[in-house]
C-alpha cells in the first residue's frame, strides 16, 4: 500500500479485545508509515507482532507526551510519517492523541484518522437505551470535580455514556442514584467483545445490588438514561 504523500499522522483504532477487529485499511496503514507511536510498547507490540508487522515502534502516553511533541512535530515537517495508535480503541477517545493532533493542526501538518474500533459506540447501542441522541462523559474525575460533574447531569435529557474502572464503578452507581435517583435505568458493558462479554441492564439500585455480589473485572462502558 501507498500511503498519501501529504498526510505525517495517522490515526489508528486497535482492537478494544478481539484482535480481530481491526480493519484492513489500519493493517496497511501500520505497514506502510516510518514510525508508530504506542501508548505502551509492550501492549501494541503484541498485536504488531500478531500481524506480522514490522515498524519502528516509539512509546508515546500521558507521561511524555508535553515533553515529545515538539520533536515530534519537527519530524513530521522532515517527512517522517507517524501513526498514533493507543492500547485499545481510537486515539484521542479518553486515550492520548487530542494535544498531538492540536499541534500537528497549528503547524499545518496532514493529519488522517481511520474510522475503527471504540467501546462507546457497542456500549450504547447494545445498552437498549435512545441512540439518536447521546452524550459521552468519559471517565469522571477520580476524586476532585467528581460530584460537580455528576450534579451538572441532572437534568441531561440525552442518553449518557461513561467510561468507568471496576474498582470504581459501586463508587459512580451509588453516587449516580444520589443524583438521578435509584430507578434510573442503565446498563453495564464489560468485557466488550472478549470472550466473556456481559451487558447488564436494570436500574441504578439493581445494577449496584448485582454488582455487589458478582465479581468485577475488566474494563466498564456505563450507559445511563436521560431525564425523561
Amino acid at each position: 500500500m501507498s500511503i498519501a504523500t501529504n498526510t505525517s499522522l495517522y490515526l489508528i483504532p486497535t482492537p478494544i479485545g478481539n484482535l480481530k477487529d481491526i480493519t484492513l485499511r489500519a493493517l496497511e496503514t501500520l505497514q506502510a508509515v516510518d514510525v508508530i507511536l504506542a501508548e505502551d510498547t509492550r501492549t501494541s507490540g503484541k498485536l504488531l507482532k500478531h500481524y506480522e508487522i514490522k515498524r519502528p515502534l516509539e512509546s508515546y502516553h500521558i507521561h511524555n507526551e508535553h515533553k515529545n511533541i515538539s520533536k515530534l512535530i519537527e519530524r513530521m515537517e522532515q517527512g517522517t510519517v507517524f501513526a498514533l495508535i493507543t492500547d485499545a480503541g481510537t486515539p484521542g477517545i479518553s486515550d492520548p492523541g487530542f494535544l498531538l493532533v492540536r499541534e500537528a493542526i497549528a503547524a499545518n501538518i496532514e493529519i488522517c484518522s481511520l474510522p475503527g474500533a471504540t467501546a462507546i459506540i457497542p456500549g450504547l447501542v447494545n445498552s437498549g437505551l435512545p441512540n439518536d441522541r447521546f452524550v459521552f462523559e468519559g471517565f469522571l474525575p477520580h476524586k476532585k470535580g467528581r460530584k460537580t460533574r455528576i450534579e451538572a447531569l441532572e437534568d441531561e435529557k440525552r442518553t449518557m455514556v461513561f467510561y468507568e474502572s471496576p474498582y470504581r464503578l459501586l463508587k459512580t452507581l451509588n453516587q449516580l442514584m444520589e443524583v438521578f435517583g435509584p430507578d434510573r435505568i442503565a446498563c453495564v458493558s464489560r468485557e466488550l467483545t472478549k470472550l466473556h462479554e456481559e451487558n447488564v441492564r436494570g436500574s441504578l439500585l439493581e445494577l449496584l445490588n448485582y454488582y455487589t455480589e458478582n465479581t468485577l473485572k475488566g474494563e466498564i462502558v456505563l450507559t445511563v438514561a436521560g431525564k425523561n
